[in-house]
C-alpha cells in the first residue's frame, strides 16, 4: 500500500511513498524524528504497529495500548486463557507469556484432534521460529523445553538458566523476533533504535532474516545507528532536519534509493548539531580522540584513523555543507611536512600544528608547566630538565631525523613528477633517471644536517618539537617522573583530568595548544591561517 508522510514545510500536496517495504529514517537529536513516527503511526490506522527493544525491558504504563501491539495482545490473551495467568509488566515478559500461551492452546489443540483420532499435522508455533531464528543468531545457545518453561544453555556453561538471565543482547533478538511474528497483516512496524543492545557484527544479520520472516508488512527504522542505515540497502531514507511545531509541518528530504551517504562519515554527524571536526587515530587507543574533544568542545570528535582518510573527508565533507549545513575542520599531524604543505592544508580547514606530532603537543612550554604546578613541582626546574632532556635526544638522532625528513620530501616530489604523462616507456625511463639528478637527495640532506645542528647549538626547544618526529619523546624526556607521575601513561591522563577540571590549568592548556595550531580565539571559523 502507500505510506503517506506528515506535511512537509512548503510543500501544500500531501507526500506519498509507493508500496514501500523499507524505511529508514534519521536526522538530529531534535529534529523531530520520533513525532514524524507518531505522525505515521497516526495515518496507518489498524495497520499501526510500534516496536522498541530498549521500551521493552521497563514497567511501562499502558492503560489504552494500540490495538494489536503486545500489550494489547497480552491483555487479551490474559482474559481469554482459562489455565494460565500473567502478572507481567514489561513489554518483553508480555511477549514471552503471549508465546507461551499460544504453544500451550496449539498442542491442547493437536492433543483434542488426536484423541477424536482426526488427522492433523503437528503444529509449527511462533514459538518455534522464534527459537529456530535465535540459534541461527547465537549458534552457540540452545533452548530447551522443560515443564512448561523455556530454559537456554550455552556451550560455555553446563547449567540451563531462564530468559530472565540472557544478556540484553539476547533479550533484544528474542523480542524483536517474537514482536516482529505477532504483528498483524500489513502491518507498518515502526521499529525504534533498532541496532540497541545489540552487536554490530549480527544486526544486518538479524534483521535481514526477519524482514524475511514478514515479507507481507512494511519496515520503518527510527535509528542513529549510522552504519546501519546504510545496510538497510533497498531502504528509502528519509532525512529529518526539522519539526515547526505551530504548523505542525517537518522540514525532511527523501534521498533515493541507492544512493550512497558517505556511510558512517556523513551519516555519523547527524546525530549533532555541533561543528564537526575530524581527527587522526581510533576513540579507544590514540590520545587525539581524547585530547581533542577537550580542547574544542564546541566541536563534535571524529576520529578516522590516518592523516589521509582526516584529509580526504574534510574536502569531500565541505563540499556538502549546503545539503547538512554544519561546519568540518580537521586535525592532522605536521610530521614532516613542508612549510608549503602546511599552508595548503590549512587553506583547506585542515589544521597543522607547530609541532611534528600530538605526543609533542603534550611537550609544549605551558602544558609542562600547568602539569608541573598542579601537582606542586617547580614548574621553571621541571621545564629547563625537560628541556635538557629533549636536546640530548635530538642531538642522538639528528642524522637519523635529517634521513627521514629527506626520505618524506623525496617521496613527495617523486609522486608529483611520476604523475606526469609520459609518450612512451624510453620517456618514462628517461624521467626516472634523471629524477635523481633533480631531486639532489644528498644535498638536501646536508642541508637538513647543517639546518638541526643550528637547532641544536641554539638549544631552540620549540623548532625541535616542530621536527623531531619520535614516538618515545614523552617517556625518554622523564616527563612524568619530574611533574609527579610513574610513567607517561600517567601523566597524559593527569593532562585529561585536568582538563576535565576546567580550572585556571586547564585554560593555560588549552591557550597553549591552541596557540600551537596558530589560533588566537576559541572558533576555529574566526582564526584559520
Amino acid at each position: 500500500m502507500d505510506l503517506k508522510l506528515p506535511p512537509m514545510t512548503g510543500v501544500n500536496t500531501p507526500v506519498t511513498l509507493s508500496n514501500p517495504k523499507q524505511i529508514t529514517i534519521i536526522g538530529a537529536n531534535g529534529s523531530g524524528k520520533s513525532r514524524f513516527c507518531e505522525n505515521i503511526l497516526q495515518s496507518c490506522g489498524d495497520k499501526a504497529y510500534r516496536i522498541s527493544a530498549l521500551k521493552s525491558t521497563f514497567p511501562i504504563p499502558d492503560d489504552t495500548p494500540l490495538h494489536g501491539s503486545i500489550s494489547d495482545l497480552f491483555n487479551r490473551a490474559n482474559e481469554n486463557s482459562q489455565h494460565l495467568k500473567s502478572t507481567a509488566q514489561t513489554e518483553f515478559e508480555k511477549l514471552y507469556y503471549i508465546m507461551l500461551v499460544d504453544e500451550f492452546n496449539d498442542l491442547m489443540n493437536y492433543k483434542a484432534h488426536l484423541l477424536t483420532n482426526e488427522s492433523l499435522e503437528f503444529p509449527k508455533t511462533k514459538l518455534d521460529t522464534v527459537i529456530r531464528v535465535w540459534q541461527e543468531i547465537f549458534p552457540n545457545n540452545k533452548v530447551l523445553r522443560e515443564n512448561g518453561k523455556i530454559l537456554f544453555s550455552n556451550d560455555k556453561a553446563s547449567d540451563h538458566y531462564s530468559q530472565l538471565k540472557l544478556s540484553d543482547g539476547e533479550k533484544a533478538v528474542l523480542y524483536y523476533i517474537g514482536a516482529v511474528l505477532y504483528a498483524m497483516p500489513g502491518a507498518v512496524i515502526i521499529v525504534d533504535d533498532p541496532e540497541t543492545f545489540i552487536h554490530p557484527s549480527i544486526t544486518n544479520i538479524l534483521w535481514n532474516k526477519i524482514e524475511g520472516l514478514r515479507s507481507d508488512c512494511t519496515f520503518i527504522y527510527n535509528t542513529h545507528d549510522l552504519d546501519f542505515a546504510s545496510s538497510r540497502l533497498y531502504s528509502q531514507t528519509i532525512w529529518v532536519k526539522n519539526f515547526d511545531p505551530a504548523n505542525q509541518t517537518w522540514e525532511y528530504q527523501i534521498i533515493e534509493k541507492g544512493r550512497e551517504l558517505d556511510d558512517s562519515i556523513y551519516l555519523a554527524i547527524l546525530g549533532t548539531r555541533k561543528p564537526v571536526l575530524f581527527v587522526e587515530g581510533d576513540s579507544v587507543h590514540s590520545i587525539d580522540s581524547r585530547l581533542y574533544q577537550l580542547i574544542f568542545p564546541e566541536y563534535t570528535v571524529k576520529p578516522l584513523g590516518s592523516c589521509d582518510k582526516v584529509i580526504e573527508t574534510v574536502r569531500s565533507f565541505n563540499t556538502l555543507e549546503k545539503l547538512h549545513h554544519l561546519d568540518s575542520w580537521g586535525i592532522v599531524d605536521r610530521d614532516r611536512r613542508t612549510p608549503e604543505e602546511v599552508k595548503y592544508l590549512r587553506n583547506k580547514k585542515i589544521l597543522v600544528p607547530n609541532v611534528a606530532e600530538v605526543e609533542n603537543i603534550l611537550m609544549l612550554d605551558g602544558v609542562i608547566r600547568a602539569v608541573a604546578r598542579r601537582n606542586h613541582k617547580n614548574e621553571f626546574h621541571v621545564l629547563q630538565k625537560v628541556k635538557q632532556a629533549v636536546i640530548a635526544m635530538w642531538s642522538r638522532e639528528l642524522k637519523e631525523q635529517a634521513l627521514q625528513h629527506v626520505r618524506h620530501r623525496v617521496k613527495h616530489i617523486a609522486e608529483v613528477r611520476i604523475d606526469m604523462k609520459f609518450r612512451n616507456i624510453n620517456a618514462l625511463e628517461n624521467h626516472l633517471t634523471e629524477l635523481v639528478d633533480e631531486i639532489k637527495p644528498r644535498t638536501m640532506y646536508e642541508e637538513l644536517c647543517r639546518e638541526f645542528h643550528r637547532i641544536e647549538s641554539d638549544g631552540n626547544y620549540g623548532k625541535i618539537l616542530q621536527v623531531f618526529n619520535q614516538k618515545t619523546i614523552l617517556s625518554e624526556s622523564n616527563v612524568a617522573q619530574l611533574c609527579g607521575y610513574k610513567n607517561k601513561d600517567e601523566y597524559i591522563r593527569g593532562i585529561i583530568s585536568i582538563l576535565k577540571s576546567d580550572g585556571k590549568d586547564a585554560e593555560d592548556i588549552r591557550r597553549s595548544i591552541k596557540a600551537c595550531f596558530g589560533l588566537v580565539s576559541n572558533e576555529l571559523s574566526e582564526s584559520q591561517q
